[in-house]
């Protein structure tokens, strides 16, 4: 008798909670569901910092571009807390591709671009990437601490 009573108790509160379920909000859905976004960040390059191409290449922004038609990045920015800017140039992001901007310096190439720095960016402690649109309205943003020691999952 105690199965059949709390199996319907379990059917019964199934039946008034999943209607509200069904009406939740669309803002309720994860952040990343589509379009484009920050994905990865790598924001303390592995070893002990120094102005070695290495070590600064070592930290490392993903935008990943989740639509279904490419996009082209001309104007968009990449920026950390103090004002560091990273400005896109021509460049086309994939439907499903991702772009890793790497903080040193380096060739261009395709899933690739190179700030063109000489030193780190991204604050080992605490900072946060944000991907800003041509026209200045911020479109995503990843925000990390020591806790995250030394990359972030931003999906």
């Amino acid at each position: 008798m105690r199965i059949r009573s709390a199996a319907t108790a379990v059917l019964a509160a199934t039946a008034v909670t999943a209607p509200l379920l069904a009406a939740a909000p669309a803002s309720a859905a994860p952040r990343h569901q589509g379009g484009l976004h920050i994905g990865y960040v790598q924001y303390d390059s592995p070893g002990r910092d120094s102005s070695s191409r290495t070590s600064v290449n070592g930290e490392w922004v993903n935008i990943h571009n989740n639509s279904r038609s490419a996009i082209q990045l001309k104007g968009y920015k990449l920026k950390d807390n103090t004002g560091y800017t990273y400005t896109f140039g021509s460049y086309r992001i994939g439907a499903g591709k991702t772009v890793k901007v790497r903080t040193g310096k380096g060739t261009n190439a395709s899933g690739v671009r190179y700030w063109g720095r000489s030193w780190h960016v991204w604050n080992n402690t605490s900072d946060k990437a944000r991907l800003i649109r041509p026209n200045g309205s911020q479109l995503d943003s990843c925000a990390w601490t020591t806790r995250d020691r030394g990359t972030k999952n931003c999906h």
